[in-house]
């Protein structure tokens, strides 16, 4: 049954992809959105991710599963690793979006977003924290204000775990 609220999602999509995938499995997207449509009401998902040269096809892949992609530059460094942080924008679109949704869900296990957790738990205006992995995350989000908020993905493999299509018996998929 979907909800009648008018939720947005702000994620945190490195600390989502990188939690779930410590856990072991790959998060399917596209029932990820569904998801947050169903569970929170969620009518706009905004994730928020470092934008590389040649990902264009995953950047699509997401959009077309619901999601408004917010991009940042990302630079490379010496050593071959990339890097675009992300939580200025996730903090700053949810003030943008402030007059323009019920609730928010974050989707994290960042500490940096407690002061929004916070802010937002002081005037009504979050719903929930979706830790993407319970063994791993803040300390920051875990005090006593935050925690009734705190939901863990830990158990949302069998529901939202990408699954690779098998091909037909003609090889095909």
């Amino acid at each position: 049954m979907i909800k009648k609220e008018n939720n947005y999602a702000f994620i945190d999509s490195q600390n989502l992809n990188l939690s779930i995938r410590s856990l072991g499995w790959k998060l399917d997207f596209k029932r990820f959105r569904v998801y947050l449509k169903e569970k929170y009401a969620v009518k706009k998902a905004f994730l928020f991710i470092g934008y590389v040269e040649g990902n264009n096809d995953l950047y699509v892949s997401l959009q077309s599963a619901g999601f408004l992609c917010v991009f940042k530059p990302t630079l490379e460094y010496k050593d071959g690793t990339t890097k675009g942080n992300c939580d200025a924008e996730l903090v700053l679109h949810a003030m943008i979006e402030y007059p323009n949704y019920d609730k928010a869900v974050i989707v994290t296990g960042d500490g940096d977003f407690y002061c929004l957790a916070k802010y937002l738990i002081e005037k009504e205006k979050l719903e929930v924290v979706i830790v993407p992995n319970q063994r791993r995350f803040s300390a920051l989000l875990n005090f006593k204000i935050c925690r009734p908020f705190l939901r863990f993905m830990n158990n949302l493999k069998d529901k939202l775990e990408h699954k690779k299509k098998r091909p037909h018996k003609d090889e095909t998929l």
